[in-house]
């Protein structure tokens, strides 16, 4: 398999960074886009790297932030094949809070609509290769930095967040932001026996430039422990400060930044 970020807050590369996330993944059956980033990034970083999105036959958008799924629009006009899967409740209203004002931060309710959108509600496998799972209370560890966000009833409860399980030679799991929790998230999946971990942690707010206190670090450190055999690759909403806390105590977390390659 082949993963490489074409979108990511940061870049080692000729490639743009932009906040966002969005991940090309080639499997021996499938060219994936997990995310699409949240504007044009994603096309003018494929370009450079010379990967054709019209070829893409499955896109996967973790939850419903522009972010994440921005770029939907722009993607349906250049791809006519991909069949694209969302959780029905993505495509609610979803708000960030700055001081009092809430921000839009949803993905454009008039897309829901297209026949190329696969509306689902929990889990769902797709084929042998992937399988689509989401993560219910009760928590641990989940971050505060998803207190800033909020849904059309109150404080977002992410259950419009998926993840990502693919099968083909090794076990890999990729997630968007992991509002759930990684910990959470690991847990559920830890029956797959997973090789590779890839995606935010969301321990880092955008907005306010703050990450998760070294406590919440330190429990989240702590937890992963239990994974020492799973390779975790983060990126996007982790967060630097979070990353090089975690990565002085694990020796099993990497960074994956715009236009980075990581082969399995």
């Amino acid at each position: 398999m082949k993963i490489i970020a074409l979108v990511e807050n940061t870049s080692k590369t000729a490639c743009r960074a932009k906040h966002g996330l969005s991940l090309y993944i080639e499997t021996s059956s499938h060219k994936i886009l997990f995310d699409l980033g949240p504007d044009d990034t994603l096309f003018v970083n494929a370009s450079r790297l010379g990967i054709d999105l019209s070829l893409v036959d499955t896109v996967i958008i973790s939850h419903g932030h522009v972010d994440h799924g921005g770029a939907l629009a722009k993607f349906l006009s250049i791809n006519s094949k991909a069949k694209i899967y969302v959780q029905r409740s993505a495509f609610e209203p979803h708000f960030s809070k700055v001081l009092f004002l809430k921000v839009s931060v949803g993905l454009d309710p008039a897309l829901a609509t297209s026949d190329r959108i696969i509306l689902l509600d929990g889990d769902f496998r797709i084929d042998d290769q992937l399988y689509l799972f989401t993560v219910s209370p009760p928590f641990v560890l989940r971050s505060p930095m998803n207190n800033a966000l909020y849904d059309k009833n109150g404080r977002d409860t992410f259950s419009h967040e998926q993840n990502l399980i693919i099968n083909d030679g090794c076990c890999i799991l990729v997630m968007g932001c992991g509002h759930a929790g990684v910990i959470n998230i690991m847990n559920k999946a830890k029956a797959f026996g997973i090789s590779y971990c890839i995606g935010g942690f969301h321990l880092f707010n955008p907005i306010s430039k703050k990450s998760v206190d070294s406590s919440f670090l330190s429990e989240i450190a702590s937890s992963l422990t239990e994974y020492g055999n799973t390779q975790f690759f983060t990126c996007h909403c982790t967060g630097q400060v979070a990353f090089s806390y975690l990565s002085e105590r694990l020796g099993n977390i990497k960074y994956l930044s715009c236009g980075e390659v990581l082969e399995v």
